[in-house]
Protein backbone atom coordinates (compact mmCIF):
# COMPACT_ATOMS: atom_id res chain seq x y z
CA UNK A 1 0.00 0.00 0.00
CA UNK A 2 1.59 3.10 -0.73
CA UNK A 3 1.93 6.19 1.65
CA UNK A 4 0.74 9.86 1.47
CA UNK A 5 4.26 10.93 0.68
CA UNK A 6 4.30 8.41 -2.66
CA UNK A 7 1.24 9.59 -3.70
CA UNK A 8 2.79 13.27 -3.56
CA UNK A 9 6.06 11.59 -5.42
CA UNK A 10 4.13 9.88 -7.89
CA UNK A 11 1.93 12.92 -8.73
CA UNK A 12 5.14 14.85 -8.85
CA UNK A 13 6.53 12.31 -11.86
CA UNK A 14 3.41 12.27 -13.83
CA UNK A 15 4.01 16.25 -14.53
CA UNK A 16 7.14 15.71 -16.13
CA UNK A 17 5.38 13.80 -19.49
CA UNK A 18 8.19 11.90 -21.94
CA UNK A 19 11.23 12.71 -19.57
CA UNK A 20 9.40 10.61 -16.81
CA UNK A 21 8.13 7.58 -19.18
CA UNK A 22 11.63 7.06 -20.63
CA UNK A 23 13.18 7.45 -17.24
CA UNK A 24 10.65 4.35 -15.56
CA UNK A 25 11.42 2.31 -19.42
CA UNK A 26 15.05 2.87 -18.39
CA UNK A 27 14.33 1.20 -15.12
CA UNK A 28 12.58 -1.73 -16.08
CA UNK A 29 15.24 -2.22 -18.87
CA UNK A 30 18.14 -2.19 -16.15
CA UNK A 31 15.56 -4.14 -13.73
CA UNK A 32 15.22 -6.53 -16.76
CA UNK A 33 19.06 -7.09 -17.28
CA UNK A 34 19.41 -9.76 -14.78
CA UNK A 35 16.90 -11.71 -15.43
CA UNK A 36 17.46 -11.79 -19.17
CA UNK A 37 21.18 -13.20 -18.45
CA UNK A 38 19.64 -15.30 -15.92
CA UNK A 39 17.03 -16.17 -19.02
CA UNK A 40 19.53 -16.58 -21.28
CA UNK A 41 21.65 -18.72 -18.82
CA UNK A 42 18.56 -21.75 -18.80
CA UNK A 43 17.90 -21.57 -22.31
CA UNK A 44 21.29 -22.59 -23.19
CA UNK A 45 21.14 -25.38 -20.69
CA UNK A 46 17.93 -26.79 -22.19
CA UNK A 47 17.93 -28.78 -25.69
CA UNK A 48 14.20 -27.80 -26.40
CA UNK A 49 11.71 -25.08 -26.56
CA UNK A 50 10.22 -24.98 -23.66
CA UNK A 51 7.08 -23.25 -25.54
CA UNK A 52 7.01 -26.74 -27.96
CA UNK A 53 3.94 -28.56 -28.06
CA UNK A 54 5.02 -32.18 -25.35
CA UNK A 55 6.22 -34.93 -28.28
CA UNK A 56 3.05 -37.24 -26.46
CA UNK A 57 0.81 -35.07 -25.21
CA UNK A 58 -1.66 -36.48 -22.56
CA UNK A 59 -4.49 -34.00 -23.11
CA UNK A 60 -6.89 -34.88 -25.94
CA UNK A 61 -6.59 -33.32 -28.99
CA UNK A 62 -8.54 -30.15 -30.47
CA UNK A 63 -12.05 -30.90 -32.70
CA UNK A 64 -13.31 -26.95 -32.76
CA UNK A 65 -14.39 -26.17 -36.30
CA UNK A 66 -14.26 -22.58 -37.00
CA UNK A 67 -17.88 -21.48 -37.99
CA UNK A 68 -17.56 -18.17 -39.95
CA UNK A 69 -21.70 -16.77 -39.19
CA UNK A 70 -20.76 -17.56 -35.00
CA UNK A 71 -17.35 -16.44 -34.53
CA UNK A 72 -15.75 -13.21 -33.61
CA UNK A 73 -11.89 -11.97 -33.01
CA UNK A 74 -11.38 -10.56 -29.73
CA UNK A 75 -7.76 -8.87 -29.23
CA UNK A 76 -7.15 -7.82 -25.70
CA UNK A 77 -4.89 -4.71 -24.91
CA UNK A 78 -3.37 -3.90 -28.52
CA UNK A 79 -1.57 -0.53 -27.24
CA UNK A 80 1.74 0.97 -27.02
CA UNK A 81 2.40 0.48 -23.55
CA UNK A 82 2.67 -3.29 -23.92
CA UNK A 83 3.63 -3.65 -27.75
CA UNK A 84 6.25 -0.84 -28.76
CA UNK A 85 9.50 0.11 -28.19
CA UNK A 86 8.12 3.45 -26.40
CA UNK A 87 5.73 1.69 -24.38
CA UNK A 88 6.90 1.49 -20.18
CA UNK A 89 6.81 -2.42 -20.39
CA UNK A 90 9.20 -2.79 -22.96
CA UNK A 91 12.37 -3.82 -20.96
CA UNK A 92 10.47 -6.80 -19.52
CA UNK A 93 8.17 -7.98 -22.31
CA UNK A 94 9.92 -6.47 -25.45
CA UNK A 95 12.04 -9.96 -25.76
CA UNK A 96 8.43 -12.05 -25.66
CA UNK A 97 7.40 -9.08 -28.38
CA UNK A 98 9.97 -9.77 -30.58
CA UNK A 99 10.29 -13.83 -30.20
CA UNK A 100 6.78 -14.18 -31.29
CA UNK A 101 6.88 -11.66 -34.10
CA UNK A 102 3.55 -10.78 -31.92
CA UNK A 103 2.76 -6.85 -33.84
CA UNK A 104 2.97 -8.67 -36.88
CA UNK A 105 0.56 -11.42 -35.95
CA UNK A 106 -1.88 -9.64 -34.41
CA UNK A 107 -2.18 -7.02 -37.36
CA UNK A 108 -2.21 -10.31 -40.01
CA UNK A 109 -5.38 -11.67 -37.39
CA UNK A 110 -6.68 -8.15 -37.34
CA UNK A 111 -6.62 -8.02 -41.61
CA UNK A 112 -7.70 -11.54 -42.48
CA UNK A 113 -10.70 -11.24 -39.59
CA UNK A 114 -11.71 -7.78 -41.82
CA UNK A 115 -11.39 -9.81 -45.31
CA UNK A 116 -13.81 -13.04 -44.38
CA UNK A 117 -16.07 -10.20 -42.39
CA UNK A 118 -15.47 -11.17 -39.36
CA UNK A 119 -16.89 -9.73 -36.10
CA UNK A 120 -14.13 -7.89 -34.63
CA UNK A 121 -13.87 -6.58 -30.98
CA UNK A 122 -11.08 -5.23 -28.87
CA UNK A 123 -10.93 -5.11 -24.94
CA UNK A 124 -8.58 -2.22 -23.87
CA UNK A 125 -7.24 -1.23 -20.37
CA UNK A 126 -7.37 2.03 -19.23
CA UNK A 127 -6.80 3.92 -15.75
CA UNK A 128 -8.53 7.23 -15.18
CA UNK A 129 -7.43 9.93 -12.07
CA UNK A 130 -9.90 8.12 -9.57
CA UNK A 131 -8.21 4.53 -10.34
CA UNK A 132 -5.19 5.90 -8.61
CA UNK A 133 -6.45 6.19 -5.42
CA UNK A 134 -7.73 2.34 -5.22
CA UNK A 135 -7.05 1.27 -1.57
CA UNK A 136 -5.53 -2.05 -2.36
CA UNK A 137 -3.79 -3.69 -5.29
CA UNK A 138 -2.13 -6.45 -6.52
CA UNK A 139 1.42 -6.97 -7.01
CA UNK A 140 0.81 -6.22 -10.89
CA UNK A 141 -1.78 -3.57 -10.04
CA UNK A 142 0.72 -1.57 -7.95
CA UNK A 143 3.56 -1.65 -10.74
CA UNK A 144 0.94 -0.04 -13.46
CA UNK A 145 0.27 2.20 -11.57
CA UNK A 146 3.14 3.29 -10.27
CA UNK A 147 4.57 3.52 -14.06
CA UNK A 148 1.29 5.15 -15.60
CA UNK A 149 0.45 2.27 -17.55
CA UNK A 150 -2.26 2.92 -20.05
CA UNK A 151 -3.32 6.15 -18.38
CA UNK A 152 -5.82 8.79 -19.81
CA UNK A 153 -6.64 12.60 -18.46
CA UNK A 154 -10.30 10.97 -18.05
CA UNK A 155 -13.11 9.08 -19.07
CA UNK A 156 -14.87 11.60 -20.53
CA UNK A 157 -11.88 13.06 -22.77
CA UNK A 158 -9.71 12.32 -25.15
CA UNK A 159 -7.08 14.87 -24.42
CA UNK A 160 -3.35 13.63 -24.77
CA UNK A 161 -4.75 9.98 -26.14
CA UNK A 162 -3.29 10.09 -29.15
CA UNK A 163 0.05 8.57 -29.50
CA UNK A 164 0.09 8.01 -25.64
CA UNK A 165 0.80 4.28 -23.98
CA UNK A 166 -3.21 3.70 -24.16
CA UNK A 167 -3.31 4.55 -27.69
CA UNK A 168 -3.09 1.65 -30.26
CA UNK A 169 -0.36 0.75 -31.95
CA UNK A 170 -0.30 2.73 -35.50
CA UNK A 171 -0.27 0.02 -37.51
CA UNK A 172 -3.53 -1.54 -35.92
CA UNK A 173 -5.68 2.13 -36.37
CA UNK A 174 -6.96 1.25 -39.87
CA UNK A 175 -8.70 -1.65 -38.57
CA UNK A 176 -9.97 -0.87 -35.06
CA UNK A 177 -11.08 2.78 -36.19
CA UNK A 178 -13.02 1.58 -39.22
CA UNK A 179 -16.64 2.40 -37.77
CA UNK A 180 -17.08 -1.05 -37.83
CA UNK A 181 -14.86 -3.00 -34.91
CA UNK A 182 -16.35 -3.17 -31.44
CA UNK A 183 -14.04 -1.67 -28.76
CA UNK A 184 -15.53 -2.16 -25.25
CA UNK A 185 -15.53 -0.56 -22.03
CA UNK A 186 -11.91 -0.61 -20.59
CA UNK A 187 -11.52 -3.60 -17.80
CA UNK A 188 -9.37 -2.41 -15.29
CA UNK A 189 -7.52 -5.35 -14.01
CA UNK A 190 -7.12 -8.10 -16.18
CA UNK A 191 -10.62 -9.64 -16.94
CA UNK A 192 -13.64 -9.11 -19.07
CA UNK A 193 -15.87 -9.87 -15.95
CA UNK A 194 -16.08 -6.24 -15.67
CA UNK A 195 -16.63 -5.00 -19.41
CA UNK A 196 -19.01 -5.18 -21.48
CA UNK A 197 -17.30 -7.88 -23.80
CA UNK A 198 -19.92 -10.55 -23.26
CA UNK A 199 -22.76 -8.32 -24.47
CA UNK A 200 -21.33 -7.06 -27.37
CA UNK A 201 -20.40 -10.74 -28.61
CA UNK A 202 -23.93 -12.27 -27.16
CA UNK A 203 -25.85 -8.81 -29.61
CA UNK A 204 -23.97 -10.19 -32.69
CA UNK A 205 -24.56 -13.81 -32.44
CA UNK A 206 -21.21 -15.08 -31.24
CA UNK A 207 -20.42 -17.59 -29.41
CA UNK A 208 -17.35 -18.74 -30.88
CA UNK A 209 -13.51 -16.83 -29.83
CA UNK A 210 -10.45 -16.46 -31.55
CA UNK A 211 -8.84 -14.66 -28.71
CA UNK A 212 -4.97 -12.66 -29.21
CA UNK A 213 -3.66 -9.63 -27.63
CA UNK A 214 -1.39 -8.65 -24.71
CA UNK A 215 -0.69 -9.93 -22.31
CA UNK A 216 -0.88 -14.27 -22.45
CA UNK A 217 -0.59 -14.58 -18.87
CA UNK A 218 -2.86 -11.70 -17.62
CA UNK A 219 -5.78 -10.08 -19.74
CA UNK A 220 -5.10 -12.35 -22.71
CA UNK A 221 -5.47 -15.51 -19.80
CA UNK A 222 -8.33 -13.59 -17.66
CA UNK A 223 -10.42 -13.52 -21.13
CA UNK A 224 -10.20 -16.57 -21.84
CA UNK A 225 -10.89 -18.01 -18.12
CA UNK A 226 -14.17 -16.08 -18.30
CA UNK A 227 -15.42 -16.70 -21.89
CA UNK A 228 -15.03 -20.25 -21.04
CA UNK A 229 -16.89 -19.50 -18.15
CA UNK A 230 -19.84 -17.78 -20.31
CA UNK A 231 -20.30 -20.67 -22.55
CA UNK A 232 -17.90 -19.25 -25.58
CA UNK A 233 -15.96 -21.68 -27.30
CA UNK A 234 -12.42 -20.21 -27.48
CA UNK A 235 -9.56 -20.70 -29.52
CA UNK A 236 -6.06 -18.56 -28.05
CA UNK A 237 -3.67 -17.96 -30.61
CA UNK A 238 -0.06 -18.64 -29.36
CA UNK A 239 1.71 -16.09 -31.29
CA UNK A 240 0.02 -13.18 -31.13
CA UNK A 241 0.93 -12.84 -27.91
CA UNK A 242 3.49 -12.46 -25.53
CA UNK A 243 4.38 -11.36 -21.97
CA UNK A 244 7.01 -10.71 -19.29
CA UNK A 245 10.30 -12.20 -18.47
CA UNK A 246 10.67 -10.95 -14.49
CA UNK A 247 12.57 -13.42 -11.65
CA UNK A 248 9.26 -14.34 -10.63
CA UNK A 249 8.59 -16.29 -13.65
CA UNK A 250 8.52 -16.48 -17.27
CA UNK A 251 4.51 -15.25 -18.04
CA UNK A 252 4.56 -17.10 -21.48
CA UNK A 253 5.13 -20.26 -20.08
CA UNK A 254 2.74 -20.03 -17.68
CA UNK A 255 0.11 -19.26 -20.20
CA UNK A 256 1.12 -21.57 -22.78
CA UNK A 257 0.50 -24.51 -19.59
CA UNK A 258 -3.29 -22.89 -19.01
CA UNK A 259 -3.55 -22.26 -22.49
CA UNK A 260 -3.31 -26.19 -23.47
CA UNK A 261 -5.23 -27.22 -20.29
CA UNK A 262 -8.29 -24.75 -21.07
CA UNK A 263 -9.05 -23.67 -24.30
CA UNK A 264 -11.14 -25.35 -26.92
CA UNK A 265 -8.40 -24.82 -29.44
CA UNK A 266 -4.26 -23.04 -29.53
CA UNK A 267 -3.54 -22.44 -32.78
CA UNK A 268 -1.09 -20.44 -34.65
CA UNK A 269 -1.43 -17.01 -36.44
CA UNK A 270 -0.94 -18.86 -39.80
CA UNK A 271 -3.22 -21.77 -38.92
CA UNK A 272 -6.26 -19.00 -38.57
CA UNK A 273 -5.67 -17.38 -42.01
CA UNK A 274 -5.83 -21.30 -43.64
CA UNK A 275 -9.07 -21.82 -41.55
CA UNK A 276 -10.69 -18.27 -42.75
CA UNK A 277 -9.92 -18.75 -46.08
CA UNK A 278 -11.32 -22.48 -45.99
CA UNK A 279 -14.47 -21.21 -44.49
CA UNK A 280 -14.72 -18.46 -46.32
Amino acid sequence: MCNCHDHEHENEKRKSGVSRRAALRGALVAGAAGVAATVAGNASAETANPYADPAEPALPPSNMKLDLKRAALVVTDPQIDFLHPDGVTWGVIGASVEEHNTVDNIETLFKSAKEAGLTVAVSPHYYYPTDHGWKFEGALEKLMHKIGMFDRKGALTTEGFEGSGADWMPQYKPYINDGKTIVTSPHKVYGNDTNDLTLQLRKNGVDQVILAGMSANLCTESHLRELLEQGFEVAVIRDATAAAKLPEGDGYLSAIINFRYMANAVWTTEEVVQKLKSAS
